[in-house]
């Protein structure tokens, strides 16, 4: 667009683009999206529940952020699912292409594991190999996230310790086999599974007590 100067010109000033983001408040600086390599390197993980004949495996890719740098890290790019199941096809396709994009904006992604496995089936959940309850699959999905995130530093915690081990054999052995299906919502977690053990709430997801 070109603009004509009606005025004699006695000054002049080259304009930098950071200068014309400044008088605009409205907008938001925003992080560049990751970019993929050529070969990434992922995990796949088997989840089998009693509601399907079928496995379902989940794949997460990684990139390497500032690689060769002191701040080199690992983080997800990427998820895929796959199962023979097609009753679950049109969701998992629609999930695995949102936790992708939000896997890319990069930033905190952590978040995802509390949404995910706060949800329910209304179904009812099932419980999973060793005994632990699982409120849906997606949100064993959210675990599953989780314990990746665990493992290349992402997020603190070990997902199974024998404290929580022995807290949930304690909560199994007063209040039932179905304990953790009873339990009310985590402040720290987010998962559904607090209960009330030797007049203290504990949390059988991630071992968060009142009492210490």
């Amino acid at each position: 667009m070109s603009i004509k100067i009606e005025k004699k010109i006695t000054a002049y000033e080259v304009a930098k683009p950071e200068d014309e983001v400044k008088k605009d408040s409205n907008v938001t600086a925003i992080a560049p999206l990751l970019e993929r390599d050529e070969v990434l390197v992922g995990s796949t993980y088997k989840i089998k529940t009693p509601h399907s004949e079928h496995a379902m495996y989940i794949t997460i890719n990684d990139v390497i952020v500032n690689q060769g740098e002191e701040s080199e890290h690992r983080r997800p790019f990427e998820i895929f699912i796959n199962t023979k199941n097609m009753e679950h096809f049109m969701w998992i396709v629609t999930l695995t292409r949102v936790i992708s994009a939000i896997f890319r904006k990069g930033g905190d992604i952590t978040f995802l594991v509390e949404e995910l496995k706060a949800v329910f089936d209304p179904r009812g959940g099932y419980y999973k190999k060793g005994g632990k309850y699982m409120p849906s699959i997606v949100a064993e999905i959210g675990e599953v996230i989780q314990k990746h995130l665990v493992s290349i530093g992402m997020m603190e915690g070990q997902l199974q310790t024998e404290e929580l081990i022995a807290k949930r054999k304690e909560a199994e052995e007063k209040l039932g086999a179905d304990a953790a299906a009873k339990g009310q919502q985590c402040d720290k977690c987010g998962a559904m599974a607090v209960v009330r053990l030797d007049n203290c709430n504990c949390c059988l997801e991630c071992g968060d007590s009142k009492c210490g």
